[in-house]
């Protein structure tokens, strides 16, 4: 498990232990006394992971023993500024979030699971904030924490049910999240659900937020957590593979092939180590345009004037965040622009898409030299990992690659629809937020889970046939091109063209014609020397 995955896995619970080294309690001095202990299974293949966590216990001289959640029948009353509605009293959402399942029978899809740990780390750094500063009180900013951390660690996971095709910037999944962590701070408070004049969703839970401030944190923390634990792994795995492979092949000549047609002869370890380069590249690219996602709008408010916040809300947030995300988080300069402009996601979303035409490319490059295995190419062999064919006994598909690049059209549909949906906000707010938030949440997750399977099952275990990648190199007319310095252009022309009407080779032909001696032609089409890389400078 990536280091990157450990420390994901470690700021939704400050104590790991059964497999992990025990981590520092990231915990402010204020909440210090809010103990979680957890113990992680990692599963193997997709390195996904579950927490099962404890109870927490809080000293009695701060709060009442927590009720465990219990599994009531029946329903209770909730109300709102439209009227009264009954809701199961098995439901930690409430009536706002019922009104969204109500409104939006849209797509049957949640959201995703790093969106909602991105919302319960604001909220849970927003109580703490909130609680220090003495803007709500701190056993109610204690029972919000706690239900973070239960929830971070697994529990109620269910109750975040609102469609992402919703309500504009996300008011109906914010309310969602607010409901849920203000009726399970109730039962840790020993109160029942839906008693919001002791916590309310509203007046504690958000309070001095807006759906307009967090969404666009939670966008930047969910991709931040998605980069982290998902596509930045997989992608120093891929690397790490195509450089080994790279010096495995690195004496396999073969055929360089431009406009699908033969060319002047390559290396096949160069092949994998330009890969890996471009790979390198792209990463870079990410992480450069990833830095504008920790400058956050958070207390900007409704409109980004900071309306019903503490003067010094924004920046304990952004604290307190940056402990949870080890990395420096910052308020922005101007909270109504960071609030407005969804440029940052732009960017984030138009490197991803980059790396995913790469891969397309890479992808359909290792197809190509694994066509065959009698009439194509079979320069190279992945992996089979499945049979091929419902009628056809006997074949193998290179189905990893094929996967790769379905995954990739599909992160470039939803750049495309990040682009269409970033500019259509409207004075002090982008309504579309929540589509932006679940397409580039999902792209990155779905990249990262793409290349460490590609990596996985298919990078890892490719061989290469150098008798048969030799044939073809020494096959090609384009070994014509290293003699235009020693015999002219036309003359090397009209030697391709007879060997191709011919049948000759390119060697007997120059020798027939008396072009030039043996012993030069020889250390000419010397395969291993033409396909030499340049020496870098050093």
């Amino acid at each position: 498990m990536s280091d990157r995955k450990k420390h994901y896995l470690a700021l939704v619970c400050p104590t790991l232990v059964d497999g992990m080294s025990q981590l520092a309690d990231r915990q402010t001095p204020k909440l210090a006394n809010v103990h979680i202990r957890a113990r992680l299974t990692v599963q193997s293949g997709s390195d996904r992971y579950k927490i099962c966590m404890s109870n927490p216990s809080l000293p009695k001289r701060n709060m009442p023993e927590a009720n465990p959640p219990s599994a009531p029948t029946g329903f209770r009353i909730e109300k709102d500024s439209m009227g009264e509605r009954e809701i199961p009293n098995s439901a930690y959402y409430g009536i706002q979030t019922l009104r969204a399942i109500e409104n939006f029978p849209i797509s049957g899809i949640k959201p995703l699971a790093t969106y909602v740990d991105a919302c319960l780390l604001i909220k849970k750094a927003t109580a703490i904030a909130n609680g220090e500063l003495d803007c709500i009180p701190e056993d109610i900013s204690q029972a919000i924490v706690q239900a973070t951390h239960e929830i971070l660690g697994g529990d109620l996971r269910d109750q975040f049910v609102v469609d992402v095709y919703q309500a504009g910037a996300g008011t109906s999944h914010h309310m969602n999240v607010n409901e849920v962590l203000a009726n399970r701070a109730l039962e840790i408070l020993n109160d029942e659900k839906g008693n919001y004049a002791r916590v309310s969703p509203n007046d504690h839970v958000n309070y001095g937020q807006s759906t307009n401030d967090v969404i666009p944190t939670a966008i930047r923390v969910g991709g931040i957590l998605a980069l982290e634990h998902s596509l930045h792994p997989a992608l120093e795995g891929a690397i790490a593979t195509l450089k080994t492979k790279a010096a495995e092949f690195q004496t396999v000549v073969r055929s360089g092939r431009t406009h699908m047609q033969d060319a002047v002869p390559v290396r096949l370890g160069e092949n994998f180590r330009a890969w890996e380069y471009i790979l390198t590249g792209h990463q870079a690219r990410i992480k450069t345009a990833a830095q504008e996602l920790a400058i956050i709008g958070l207390g900007g408010s409704a409109t980004g004037t900071g309306l019903n916040t503490h003067p010094q809300y924004r920046f304990r947030v952004a604290e307190i965040l940056s402990d949870y995300l080890q990395q420096p988080v910052t308020s922005a300069p101007h909270l109504m622009a960071a609030m407005q402009s969804m440029a940052p996601f732009v960017a984030v979303s138009s490197s991803i898409r980059n790396l995913a035409q790469d891969l397309v490319k890479i992808s359909h490059d290792l197809r190509l030299l694994d066509s065959g295995p009698k009439t194509g190419l079979k320069e190279i062999q992945l992996p089979p990992v499945q049979p091929g064919s419902s009628i056809m006994p006997g074949k193998y598909n290179p189905v990893m690659a094929e996967m790769t690049s379905m995954v990739c059209f599909q992160v470039m549909g939803y750049d495309s629809a990040i682009a269409l949906a970033a500019q259509a906000g409207q004075l002090e707010l982008n309504v579309m937020m929540p589509m932006i938030a679940y397409d580039l949440i999902h792209s990155i997750e779905i990249l990262g889970n793409t290349v460490e399977a590609l990596d996985t099952k298919c990078l890892q275990g490719i061989t290469a046939f150098p008798e048969r990648c030799a044939d073809y190199a020494e096959g090609s007319l384009a070994l014509v091109t290293a003699l235009n310095t020693h015999i002219g252009y036309l003359n090397a022309a009209a030697i391709a063209k007879e060997s191709l009407e011919t049948g000759k080779s390119l060697r007997q032909l120059v020798l027939e014609r008396d072009l030039m001696s043996e012993a030069t032609l020889n250390g000419v089409l010397n395969l291993q020397r033409m396909s030499q890389m340049p020496i870098e400078k050093s």
